[in-house]
């Protein structure tokens, strides 16, 4: 997430989400005092805390301890695991049908059913609602239905591939065979939501009633702080804690500093200038390990065809760009140079893959630049989100454009990581600008279609307003292979038509680097880069 998790795009600079492995998250098999409060770092989130419509890291925070979905997934190997499903079966990779185990309610008591997730998924998928997750549900029949495109209205008001059987049964009808389908639902676009939610939408999104393992105590107050409460009647493992406070920060500084004051106990969000001196001063309290984000540039092809229209003036950026060098002087490390869309902890990855636009050679990169007629002006500027540390490798990267491009760069910082995404989202910003992705599932489809399908331009996070006819066809011939072999080399070739195309420009991977106080143990991160706050437990 801090993505991204949203679809998640990551707010942060340094970021924490789960890997192959697991190092240094302090287990103890001693039982920790029972209850008790703790206080964790956050960003303001974009939207209401609806699942729906959060393709943020921030909110998606959130609603992973309001939230519990119909799948959950492995700490260690990344698999789908069953959480609210009973069972999730199919015989053709088209047709699903899924059985809710009993027990699980909603905060406010009403039980969580089968009409509990098809109410949810038919809200997110009518383009009326302008929910952020939309392309998820765009492989369910009928849903061409209720978001037909820019300019026109539904013509249904329910997607005809979702059917309630029973209370506790209903069934998925896909257009096509889609075997990745029961890995997707875990992402938080496919939480239930209650009865009460459609009375008004804006206002459940101030203070959702989840199904999860704490309920909100009180509602959000914006730009200050978010509290949630454990909520004793979930059905799965109760929560170790009484209640978290989720703090908004607008400063890494500031909330490290409060870290090592004891007065935040969590921060998986640490300011660049920690990094050289962070895994000393919290020893196992340090949380280090390889994480799905992956850095960009975002290009916006569209909005400012001008500068960067050319594939050769974004190929010339992307190999003036030293990745290495950024990596390790300003990331201390904590930072792999990307040399794919994908990230290496996902199937699917390629080492190498970008080839030539991933390998530093300002020599080759000037001499494109200039026979393609550079970049009117020779200036461009370089957006970010300034409560998320990344000011000083935009800098860097402005630095290197300058001095191996000839190109002004111009480093803009937005207050906040929604406000940036506001514009971007309304095409407001014309400039290159700073993103990383995390993954929703563990999946390399989850890298392509969310930020780079057509779909994802209106309802999605193709920022760039990027649009190739062939990448299209590539995703959706690979969409229906029944053979999980033969679907990943087709979706290895939907990201080569990117790596030739560069709508964004791949710069590192992310290590997850966070820290904790000794007033706590049991710090996990899952695999979207959330913390499993259900498990935190007082020394």
């Amino acid at each position: 997430m801090r993505g991204a998790t949203s679809a998640k795009w990551v707010a942060g600079a340094v970021i924490v989400a789960m890997a192959a492995t697991a190092c240094s998250t302090s287990k103890d098999s001693n039982a920790g005092k029972s209850g008790g409060n703790i206080t964790v770092v956050l960003g303001e989130p974009q939207h209401g805390l609806v699942g729906q419509n959060t393709a943020e890291s921030e909110g998606a925070e959130v609603l992973n301890a309001l939230f519990v979905g119909l799948v959950d997934y492995d700490n260690k190997t990344n698999e789908p695991k069953l959480a609210v499903a009973e069972a999730i079966d199919t015989t053709d990779s088209k047709t699903w049908t899924i059985k809710i185990k009993d027990g699980y309610t909603f905060h406010n008591g009403e039980k969580v059913d089968a009409a509990s997730f098809v109410r949810a998924w038919n809200w997110g998928a009518n383009q009326d609602n302008a929910a952020e997750g939309l392309p998820f549900f765009s492989k369910i029949e009928g849903s061409e239905e209720l978001a037909p495109g820019k300019d026109k209205k539904p013509t249904a008001k329910e997607l005809k591939g979702l059917k309630v059987v029973d209370e506790k049964t209903f069934t998925v009808t896909l257009k096509d065979p889609f075997s990745q389908f029961k890995t997707m639902l875990g992402y938080n676009a496919f939480y239930p939501l209650p009865k009460a939610f459609e009375a008004d939408p804006k206002k459940f999104g101030e203070a959702p009633i989840g199904n999860g393992p704490f309920q909100m105590d009180g509602a959000w107050e914006h730009n200050k702080q978010i509290k949630i409460k454990r909520y004793d009647k979930f059905a799965g493992d109760k929560a170790k804690l009484e209640g978290v406070t989720f703090k908004i920060y607008d400063n890494l500084d500031t909330a490290y500093n409060d870290l090592r004051a004891d007065t935040l106990q969590i921060v998986d969000k640490l300011p660049i200038s920690a990094m050289a001196t962070v895994s000393q001063e919290f020893g196992d309290r340090y949380i280090y390990k390889p994480e799905s984000g992956v850095g960009y540039i975002g290009l916006p092809l569209e909005q400012n065809p001008e500068a960067f229209g050319k594939v050769e003036i974004r190929k010339a950026i992307s190999m003036a760009i030293d990745r290495d060098a950024i990596t390790k002087t300003i990331f201390n490390g904590t930072r792999k140079p990307a040399d794919d869309f994908i990230s290496p902890i996902i199937p699917g990855y390629r080492k190498g893959a970008l080839g030539e636009a991933g390998t530093y050679n300002p020599t080759k990169a000037k001499e494109l630049y200039t026979q393609a007629g550079g970049i009117p002006g020779n200036k461009i500027e370089l957006g970010y989100n300034a409560d998320g540390g990344h000011k000083e490798w935009i800098e860097a990267v402005a630095n290197q454009l300058k001095a191996n491009l000839g190109i002004e760069v111009t480093a803009k910082p937005f207050t906040k990581f929604g406000d940036m995404l506001d514009d971007l989202g309304a095409s407001k910003y014309k400039g290159g600008f700073r993103m990383a992705w995390s993954m929703d599932y563990p999946a390399a489809e989850n890298y392509l279609r969310p930020i780079f399908s057509k779909v994802a331009i209106e309802n999605g996070s193709n920022y760039g307003h990027y649009v190739n006819e062939a990448f299209e066809a590539k995703l959706a011939e690979a969409d229906k292979a029944t053979d999980a072999a033969q679907g990943q080399k087709l979706y290895q070739e939907a990201d080569d038509i990117i790596i030739k195309d560069l709508p964004y420009i791949p710069v590192f991977t992310y290590m997850s680097s966070s820290a904790y106080s000794k007033t706590v143990k049991n710090v996990e991160v899952d695999a979207q880069g959330r913390m499993d706050l259900a498990n935190v437990e007082l020394n």
